[in-house]
């Protein structure tokens, strides 16, 4: 269905604005092309056992429900910001979720954590959300720069989740339930590898233009997918990643992000509010956009022209869509992964969630900005 419609938005535009909807390409292919390579390296660590090996040091911390939430979110955030979010939420998903059951603990607060840390902690590097390549949309820009702009920021917004996390939860995060069935040892880890592409990946992402640095990761990715797994299966490991990358839904997704660009070029409505909009508002028209369109999309149009308070814009559409499980592909591959890992998680209750932990985590990153 995404599809579909995205590439028939994308052939639309295309034959009434052939102009404009090349414009949004050249805009929105980089990140498209940098998500991809950072899913290609998130598999190789899963299947290397590095994952596992953080839920079994998530077991080990995590001795009490605060301590297994902070544990939390600080591996949350370190795999956002160097793997992007949608890494984050497919893979530490599931692993969070056996960690919180081995400990005998209500998985809710834990699992919501997962996809609204992932939301909140990637505004830091280009690769950590499409959505900053797409608004900074500035090529020749490295990611240290990027750093450096909203730095204070993410710092504010990474404590501001933790915090909303543990007063909206706090009774369930130190219940405790039933004794689980006794988890398998985690596999032995081949960790070079994976680590070894990380680092690549971070580094490009912070020396490199955007462009070059997403055609560099994905180069990465693909290597590592290629080479010979730790169980000598090359061949068949390298074929259940590609098909892992679910291309169908990021190229729907692209298509909907080029034609929601080009309707930007032509139609000045967006260029025309956001100009007349301070901080504060242009994040509030990025949050809102996000559950009407996705932030994909409502990035590639509120961005199709300069835009004054780029940060603010970011804040939005990075912190927003924990309003709902669209808001975001972080949202939905993280429903995926939850009902995949056997634990059924509730849209309502979601937003709900998101109804505490948008305008607060929003609070506090526009506050960082504004002291900055």
């Amino acid at each position: 269905m995404v599809l579909v419609g995205g590439s028939l938005a994308a052939v639309v535009a295309a034959g009434l604005a052939p102009a404009a909807t090349a414009k949004a390409a050249a805009q929105d292919w980089p990140p498209f092309v940098l998500v991809s390579g950072l899913l290609l390296v998130g598999m190789v660590a899963r299947d290397e056992g590095l994952f596992d090996q953080a839920g079994a040091v998530l077991a080990r911390i995590g001795r009490n429900g605060p301590l297994l939430l902070v544990a939390t979110a600080v591996v949350v955030a370190v795999v956002t910001v160097t793997l992007n979010l949608d890494t984050s939420v497919t893979f530490l998903t599931p692993v969070v979720l056996a960690a919180a059951r081995a400990l005998r603990r209500h998985p809710e607060p834990f699992l919501y954590l997962v996809v609204a840390m992932s939301n909140g902690a990637s505004l830091l590097l280009p690769g950590s959300n499409l959505t900053n390549l797409i608004v900074l949309q500035d090529a020749h820009r490295s990611g240290a720069s990027l750093v450096s702009r909203v730095g204070t920021a993410w710092l504010a917004a990474v404590v501001a989740v933790v915090a909303v996390v543990a007063l909206v939860h706090r009774r369930r995060i130190v219940e405790t339930g039933p004794r689980s069935e006794p988890q398998s040892p985690p596999p032995t880890a081949r960790p070079w590898p994976a680590a070894l592409g990380i680092a690549a990946c971070v580094a490009a992402m912070l020396a490199l233009a955007a462009a070059v640095a997403a055609v560099v990761v994905l180069a990465v990715g693909v290597a590592l997918a290629a080479a010979p797994g730790s169980r000598g299966r090359a061949r068949e490991l390298a074929r259940e990643r590609l098909g892992q990358l679910n291309a169908p839904l990021l190229t729907g997704l692209l298509g909907a992000a080029c034609a929601l660009g080009a309707l930007g070029r032509v139609w000045s409505g967006p260029a025309t509010l956001l100009a007349h909009a301070g901080p504060w508002q242009t994040a509030g028209v990025g949050a809102a956009a996000t559950a009407v369109v996705n932030n994909l999309p409502a990035a590639s149009l509120l961005a199709a022209r300069p835009v004054a308070h780029a940060a603010a814009l970011l804040v939005g559409l990075n912190l927003g869509p924990n309003l709902t499980v669209w808001g975001s592909l972080a949202g939905v591959l993280w429903a995926q992964a939850a009902r995949g890992a056997g634990w059924q998680p509730s849209a309502r209750r979601l937003s709900l969630f998101g109804l505490a932990m948008v305008p607060a985590t929003m609070a506090a990153a526009l506050g960082a900005l504004s002291i900055r």
